[in-house]
């Protein structure tokens, strides 16, 4: 995460302590989310690992994060969720009149996206492809999406292909992509649609979204939740003990 000085180490990532208002548009960005859930993937996936070490930020997104950086060193940090950085740029790009593009998801999600864009940031420029839903794109399928990109060049290209599909595609195709900031952001494209419904504020404000998702949609979310939120606590102690004994992670 070159050149960020609000950052921590947690669990062998660089984790972004700092705040949205920090973020430019001037530069190249790749930015990530982490969470209990993509930490757990990455430790089985080196490509999916790679994809978020060598993000330009990486944003802490779930209170699994905060709570290992608290708990391994000590230092409070606070959850940025996808949503919040989404919400964030789409404000700071009707200030200025700036572009954004939404790669991924349906055609009717993204039609639905545009229709609340237009009407709620009067000022943007948008655009927006939907690309095959399948685990691994041609080559031809890949130029379509860079040309896609490329042609409208936005100043924010959000991406939403699920993870760890989106990261690494991001990752890969970041030298190819003519925009500045890259996003990875998975469900955001469904919430802001209205396809999916966040968790009310009420299990945002104490830190139990993850709860209301999981009320939500159960058999989609169980496994994350129930089955890797202990395999995320395993991972916590231990990074603790290594801490402790002086063990290099």
């Amino acid at each position: 995460m070159k050149g960020l000085i609000n950052n921590t180490d947690c669990l062998g990532y660089s984790v972004f302590t700092g705040k949205l208002e920090d973020i430019s548009l001037t530069d190249k960005k790749l930015v990530n989310t982490i969470n209990q859930y993509s930490y757990c993937m990455a430790e089985m996936d080196p490509d999916f690992k790679l994809s978020l070490l060598e993000s330009d930020i990486l944003l802490p997104d779930g209170v699994g994060i905060v709570l290992a950086s608290k708990i391994l060193n000590g230092k409070v940090i606070n959850k940025i969720a996808g949503a919040d950085l989404h919400h964030f740029l789409l404000n700071k790009l009707n200030r200025t009149g700036g572009s954004c593009f939404y790669l991924g998801s349906s055609e009717e999600t993204l039609r639905k996206i545009e229709a609340r864009i237009s009407k709620e940031y009067p000022n943007i420029s948008f655009g927006s492809f939907s690309p095959p839903y399948k685990t691994v794109f041609s080559e031809t399928e890949n130029k379509e999406m860079l040309t896609a990109v490329n042609s409208f060049k936005p100043d924010v290209l959000f991406v939403g292909m699920t993870a760890p599909k989106q990261e690494k595609w991001a990752h890969s195709n970041k030298t190819s992509l003519d925009t500045k900031i890259i996003c990875s952001i998975g469900a955001v494209f469904d919430f802001y649609a209205g396809t999916v419904e966040r968790p009310d504020k009420f299990w945002i404000g104490l830190g139990l979204e993850w709860f209301g998702r999981l009320l939500n949609e159960p058999k989609r979310m169980w496994r994350r939740y129930l089955y890797f939120g202990p395999v995320f606590g395993y991972y916590i102690l231990k990074g603790k003990f290594r801490k402790f004994t002086g063990q290099r992670l």
